[in-house]
């Protein structure tokens, strides 16, 4: 998308791709100072002032120094490649540089002024391809692991909003990294995901996400919830886009143990960027998973006349053979009970330096209750019941069991036995959140105008209204990215769903590339 100016076309930044913004990068229409200002006030235009979106818990304030040395750079040396000078944003959960004076809180005043040891894996990699980061997005504190909160709320960031309704939920726990990508205020974004915390946000925001599968992505840096399913992935406003920075930050971490066990050469994703990719492949429907409102089953199912179109043969039903045992099993929330506890004392315990004087899970229970008024607000925000139980929980036989369920009903008896079974190449279905394999949501549609919002007043939030986004879901089994990007690439060049619908008028910042260029 373009602004139109006298001299020139300057990309629209409610919309505009990585690659629209690099070729302007190149042609010396506008620089990466310009561009990081423009975003800036895009963000102080909506995140506290106007609707009060709450997706951005602090800024960069060396970002325009950062902007300005590669700017100098590009001119000396030349282009580092499709990220120099680009600004992105990452989730409070992924660890930057301390001297670069933003925290890594996971949204809690516990870690505020605690000091990582360095860069994540996946910062430091994109730091060298040239990204900036102008900020820290929200989320839910913790990831949403500290209890039963309202997606998006934060003691240090608020609570966040989608901006396609006044006070509608933005789903989680990555809302801030969706919301800042539904209305532009960076480039591109980073979340994470244990379940659904990447698709989720992604889909009820209209942007992209990619779930990658467990260590095709370091999660060195990354405060944790369980080592057997955390990752972090790119959430954008455009296939390509999320692609782009899913291809800069995979690859083997000696950090991460989980990364080392990747399947020979990592493929160039870009070349998955193929809008007839859809011809020929065997799509299947796990049906028995489709238990939504009744309007986003009916787009779902209008979008399987879409993928026949386009030359997918479509199985429908192709449901696991183990559905509603897994939909019932509570194996995973025992592993991740037990994993937080494990992880989040050895990431404590590896910082350099915590001034609140938190050494492990114990202690955050007893910083939350210290610091109510900031971490526990009433009515909404007062448990921390997921804290405390994980704190009870200890690695015993019943979880070593609960670790084997979770991998036989999500892959051996799930998404590699529907796969074999139907000789499929990929399922098709809503967001959901299965066995640590890869996952990419897509906008695939809107909640009509004649809607009813659900619950009639926002307590704090609205679970149902008109126009709020949802997403179609591609999964399949263990570094298929590949040939998920190819069909989620397909299918969005195919609907171009996301500019069917805007943000609300005042969710939507005003400020654009001109408006900073003549400063």
């Amino acid at each position: 998308m373009i602004c139109k100016t006298s001299s020139r076309a300057l990309p629209d930044l409610y919309e505009a791709s990585i690659a629209e913004l690099q070729d302007g990068l190149v042609e010396g229409h506008f620089s990466s100072v310009q561009l990081v200002k423009a975003y800036l006030s895009r963000i102080v235009e909506v995140n506290l002032n106007g609707p009060a979106l709450h997706a951005i818990i602090e800024t960069n304030l060396k970002a325009l120094t950062q902007a300005a040395a590669l700017d100098d750079e590009r001119k000396v040396k030349g282009s580092r490649g499709p990220l120099h000078g680009i600004p992105l944003l990452l989730k409070d959960n992924i660890a930057t540089l301390h001297e670069e004076g933003m925290d890594t809180t996971a949204g809690s005043y516990a870690l505020l002024g605690s000091v990582v040891p360095r860069d994540s894996f996946a910062a430091a990699k994109l730091r060298e391809a040239g990204a900036i980061f102008i900020g820290k997005a929200n989320l839910s504190e913790w990831a949403g692991m500290r209890g039963q909160v309202p997606c998006g709320f934060s003691g240090r960031g608020g609570q966040t909003l989608c901006p396609y309704y006044p006070n509608a939920d933005p789903l989680g726990s990555s809302s801030g990294s969706g919301v800042a990508m539904a209305v532009g205020l960076a480039a591109g974004s980073l979340g994470s995901e244990t379940d659904g915390s990447i698709v989720d946000p992604s889909s009820r925001n209209n942007v992209v996400g990619i779930k990658p599968t467990i260590g095709l992505v370091s999660r060195s840096g990354v405060v944790p919830i369980s080592s057997h399913q955390d990752t972090a992935g790119p959430m954008c406003r455009s296939v390509t886009d999320a692609t782009l920075l899913l291809n800069s930050i995979a690859g083997p971490d000696p950090r991460d143990e989980a990364t080392l066990h990747q399947p020979g050469i990592i493929p160039d994703y870009m070349k998955a960027l193929d809008k007839n990719a859809l011809k020929g492949a065997r799509l299947g429907v796990p049906r028995a998973f489709i238990r939504d409102v009744k309007t986003i089953e009916e787009t779902f199912n209008s979008s399987l006349d879409i993928f026949r179109s386009f030359g997918a043969e479509i199985v429908d039903p192709a449901d696991f053979p183990a559905t509603e045992e897994l939909l019932t099993s509570k194996a995973e929330q025992l592993v991740t009970g037990v994993d937080f506890k494990i992880d989040i004392n050895k990431y404590i315990s590896e910082l350099v330096e915590v001034p609140t004087g938190v050494k492990a899970l114990a202690d955050l229970i007893e910083f939350n209750k210290t610091h109510a008024d900031q971490e526990l607000p009433a009515p909404f925000y007062t448990d921390q019941s997921q804290f405390i139980e994980s704190e009870a929980t200890q690695v015993d036989d019943a979880y070593f069991t609960a670790l084997a369920q979770d991998f036989d009903l999500g892959r051996t008896r799930g998404i590699d036995a529907v796969l074999a079974q139907f000789n499929l190449d990929a399922l098709a279905a809503l967001p959901a959140a299965i066995a640590g394999y890869p996952l990419i949501s897509v906008p695939l549609g809107f909640q009509p105008d004649d809607v009813e919002v659900l619950p009639a007043m926002p307590s704090p939030l609205h679970t149902q209204a008109p126009g709020l986004p949802f997403g179609i879901a591609f999964m399949g089994t263990a570094y298929s990215e590949f040939k998920l990007i190819s069909y989620a690439y397909a299918f969005e060049q195919a609907t171009h769903v996301r500019l069917q619908r805007r943000a609300y008028g005042d969710a939507i910042p005003r400020t654009q590339l001109i408006d900073v260029m003549f400063q």
